[in-house]
């Protein structure tokens, strides 16, 4: 039995074309936003790129982009079809292609609903990026002579000024790193002297923090030095004072920020996946009516359009049987070709007479 079995006469047929056609240029301009969105966020992704670890964030804009392209390429051949079809001799010349291209739309859209799914499942990976290229960022944060390091200064103070944001985890992340360059540094100073030789990788460690971090909305003057230390402000406790920095990490910032631009594009291309479905599902049926109209020479008369020709455990067991064959016939040649190999290989014996 056909599954979705539905009976048609030249008035539906023409519909569902028509309905089709106009289905599959929204579907040309989903692929467009769909690009539109996958360009939109390589572009946000590569604004930060000296904070991220690796380009394998680079994946979803990546695919989006190209499946905004293919859903371009595949709507527009369709509407064509569908179009054609309303002309029996336009369309006999798309009639050998719509088995394909049917099968090719059906791995297309597995395609698009695995990237809708990594879309929401790509946070993980973006978290570890971020942790590590901050980290480094940071790192390289006082080398502003350094070339190829000197915009790195510039970039973690836009980064933490632009995402109310202070360090990796936190502002305490600045405190076990230097941040400021040798060259503001006094080393005829005994403070000085006496910071670097207080640890064993002869750093300046200071319990501060660059100007970045500190929150403009907090109605006292900035404590970017001296942050621990009670007794260098004026009635302030380092431990039950509400802190005048921000106390977001940059890590967490990005995340959020990357995470739920990705989940909402995640859910468009859900939507779009949908849509695709729903236009490929129209176009079997428009197939099969069209195969099935009993006399082409009279377009009045009534077809049948299904989407699967048996019952979907048919299909399944008969597409087993036939890649079972495949493999099967694959085997034989493969034993064949040994067995000439084999043939091949041995050498005839000579006989010399005396």
């Amino acid at each position: 039995m056909a599954l979705l079995k539905v009976k048609f006469n030249q008035k539906k047929r023409v519909k569902l074309a028509q309905g089709l056609w106009l289905m599959n240029w929204f579907s040309v301009f989903a692929g467009i936003l769909v690009f539109s969105m996958g360009l939109f966020l390589k572009i946000e992704l590569r604004k930060r790129s000296e904070v991220m670890d690796n380009s394998e964030s680079h994946f979803v804009p990546n695919s989006l982009i190209l499946m905004g392209i293919l859903s371009c390429a595949f709507n527009g051949f369709a509407g064509k079809i569908c179009y054609d079809s309303l002309d029996p001799a336009k369309f006999a010349k798309w009639k050998p292609l719509l088995k394909p291209y049917l099968a090719l739309c059906f791995f297309f859209n597995i395609l698009i609903f695995f990237v809708a799914l990594i879309c929401f499942l790509m946070r993980g990976s973006l978290e570890s990026t971020l942790a590590q290229g901050l980290k480094n960022g940071m790192k390289f944060y006082r080398d502003t002579d350094t070339p190829g390091r000197c915009f790195m200064k510039k970039t973690i103070d836009m980064l933490q000024i632009e995402f109310k944001c202070c360090g990796n985890n936190g502002f305490k992340d600045w405190f076990e790193i230097q941040w400021i360059s040798n060259r503001y540094l006094d080393f005829s100073s005994k403070e000085v002297k006496d910071r670097i030789k207080s640890n064993v990788d002869g750093r300046y460690l200071v319990d501060g923090v660059p100007f970045s971090c500190c929150n403009p909305s907090s109605p006292r003057p900035c404590i970017q030095y001296q942050v621990t230390n009670n007794s260098a402000h004026y009635s302030y406790d380092y431990q039950t004072e509400e802190l005048n920095l921000w106390r977001r990490g940059c890590r967490e910032a990005l995340l959020h920020y990357y995470s739920s631009m990705m989940s909402s594009m995640g859910a468009v291309v859900l939507l779009v996946w949908l849509f695709e479905m729903s236009v490929m599902v129209g176009l079997r049926l428009l197939h099969t009516a069209l195969e099935s109209i009993a006399n082409p020479e009279d377009p009045e008369c009534e077809s049948e359009g299904w989407i699967l020709e048996n019952s979907l455990k048919d299909t399944l067991k008969s597409a087993l049987e036939s890649l079972k064959k495949m493999g099967k016939f694959n085997q034989v040649e493969a034993d064949a070709a040994g067995a000439e190999g084999e043939e091949g290989g041995k050498t005839p014996a000579i006989t010399t007479v005396s």
